[in-house]
């Protein structure tokens, strides 16, 4: 009865059931190799780049000067040891342009010297006119040179009595409040010249100085 019962128990099974466990088993086995592999690839790679990144020591640097390799010779820097400083275009104790100004930072060029006129000047009678004031009581007294293009001379004498009488009608049109102020003193300039020029008929006046200038 119990070999009955066996073989009537084996034939229950399904068919292949017996089979599929060996199989079952060998994957689940490859699969466990597999990740113990992959697993043991990461950890080298890991390792292999953290001692890149971390633990290397640069080509031509040492233990006790680990940055001597580290920073790349630039175009411009200090010459070796033992090298000539023509090599590099500097001499010995002469810093290169670039360090002097610092890297990256503006240059502040030098400005140019004002052009110096090379004109001619000429002196002007002095006048003395009362100025426009209330009181009537105020004078003022100027003396004058003035910078022209040209040599001018004997045009400044030919028309001496309009030269005076222009200048001596501007000053006396004037107040103290108008000429006592830097502004006004640059503007007077600018009209005495203004006058000079229609009676000469050409831009000859360039500059006018005042060489005495007092208001009494």
């Amino acid at each position: 009865m119990a070999a009955k019962d066996g073989s009537k128990e084996s034939q229950a099974l399904p068919p292949g059931a017996a089979a599929d466990t060996p199989k079952k088993k060998s994957r689940a086995k490859r699969i466990v190799i597999f990740l113990a592999i992959l697993l043991i690839t990461l950890s080298a790679a890991g390792g292999a780049a953290y001692w890149w990144l971390f633990l290397r020591t640069p080509d031509g640097a040492t233990p006790e000067n680990p940055a001597a390799a580290a920073a790349p010779a630039e175009a411009g820097s200090a010459p070796a040891a033992g090298q000539p400083a023509a090599a590099t275009g500097t001499t010995a104790g002469q810093a290169p342009a670039a360090a002097a100004s610092g890297a990256g930072s503006a240059r502040i060029e030098p400005q140019p010297e004002a052009v110096r006129s090379t004109g001619i000047v000429l002196p002007l009678q002095p006048i003395r006119v009362n100025l426009t004031d209330p009181s009537g009581r105020r004078y003022l007294t100027v003396g004058m040179e003035i910078e022209v293009n040209s040599d001018v001379s004997k045009e400044l004498k030919a028309q001496s009595a309009r030269i005076n009488d222009t200048i001596i009608m501007l000053l006396a049109g004037k107040t103290y409040g108008e000429i006592s102020t830097p502004e006004g003193k640059v503007s007077l300039k600018h009209e005495i010249a203004a006058r000079l020029n229609q009676i000469l008929g050409a831009p000859r006046v360039i500059r006018v100085y005042f060489t005495n200038f007092v208001v009494e």
